[in-house]
């Protein structure tokens, strides 16, 4: 950990940016080395007929990989790396604030449908983040997703997922 101080004197404590750039690029860096042993054993070569299966996606894999190292390299040794603070407390706090519920969301749909789900993340995130009275949320949501059921299932006749427990079946849609 970290630490620099903020011009109020109050000091900030973090990861330092060198740091969460080298674990991002080692990330790269072994997706990269995958899709490279991946595509070599799908055939990288130039075959009789041309182009193996592999060969475009071991070339792209070889230059994410080759870029990865350089990033990590200049990360971890390089005389410019970049000390200070990533993010503090205060800034992922604010980020995860918004993270979680969006990820909590994308589970959500997997059982009550894209309809119901939005709904409810909209009212939640209104209430919450917005400090809105839970009458003038749920008025909120309910009325913009209705809107995207008429335009998406009714007028232009594309089906959205309506979820595992299909709570929307009632519809008839």
């Amino acid at each position: 950990m970290a630490h620099d101080e903020e011009a109020s004197g109050e000091i900030r404590r973090g990861v330092a940016t060198n740091v969460v750039e080298a674990v991002v690029a080692a990330i790269v860096l072994v997706v990269g080395l995958v899709v490279v042993i991946q595509s070599r054993a799908l055939g990288a070569g130039w075959t009789t007929d041309g182009p193996g299966s592999g060969y475009f996606p071991f070339y792209v894999g070889l230059i994410v990989a080759i870029s990865a190292a350089f990033v990590l390299y200049q990360a971890v040794f390089g005389k410019n790396r970049n000390t200070e603070i990533f993010v503090d407390t205060k800034q992922l706090k604010l980020v995860l604030s918004v993270l979680v519920p969006a990820m909590v969301y994308v589970l959500v749909v997997q059982f009550l449908g894209l309809y119901v789900a939005s709904a409810i993340y909209i009212a939640l995130f209104m209430i919450v983040m917005g400090k809105y009275s839970w009458v003038k949320s749920v008025i909120a949501a309910v009325a913009i997703n209705t809107w995207f059921f008429l335009m998406f299932e009714v007028w232009f006749k594309v089906p959205l997922f309506k979820g595992a427990l299909g709570p929307l079946d009632f519809l008839g849609y």
